[in-house]
């Protein structure tokens, strides 16, 4: 019996019945003969769930997801600058910016082009890199007011003139 036959039997006939030993001899010996293919590799996590885990903290990822970033990591080199990009992360958000040559370095010594260019841009302007850093103050506030004033700007583009707008952004809260 081939795999042909149970397929284009008609739907009055039933197809005969195999043993699930019969099937697996059947398919093994196909696949030696070169017939059927191996199955493929599993699929890789579509990329918002890879990225999800980059951008994790390592000690926060369930044990399925590491061993799905572990496989990530395994099929593309290049993400092996996780844990540059964890590093840097860190730097910012506990505001080391003096440790900033130290990663830098290690940086330097892996083969990883894209973050030698990265760095190579932190060091053009590095006085301000460390400034910004190392310092606790941000700008969210203020970029945020903008934000809102664009918003206010161009719901009433074509139809306010500027002391209704002035009005509006001195008026909500």
């Amino acid at each position: 019996m081939t795999w042909t036959s149970t397929t284009t039997q008609s739907a009055d006939t039933p197809a005969p019945r195999m043993s699930d030993r019969s099937v697996v001899n059947s398919y093994v010996r196909l696949l030696k003969q070169g017939t059927v293919t191996a199955p493929p590799p599993p699929a890789l996590p579509k990329p918002r769930r890879a990225l999800r885990g980059i951008m994790s903290r390592p000690e926060r990822l369930r044990p399925d997801e590491a061993t799905g970033l572990k496989e990530i990591r395994a099929a593309c080199p290049e993400l092996n600058a996780v844990d540059h990009v964890r590093a840097f992360g860190s730097l910012m958000h506990e505001h080391r910016g003096n440790d900033l040559d130290e990663w830098i370095e290690q940086v330097r010594r892996h083969d990883l082009p894209a973050l030698w260019q990265f760095a190579d841009g932190l060091l053009h302007d590095r006085d301000a890199v460390v400034a910004g850093l190392s310092s606790t103050w941000s700008s969210g506030q203020v970029e945020g007011q903008v934000t809102r004033v664009k918003l206010l700007k161009r719901a009433g583009y074509g139809r306010a003139k500027l002391d209704l707008l002035r009005t509006r952004i001195l008026l909500q809260p």
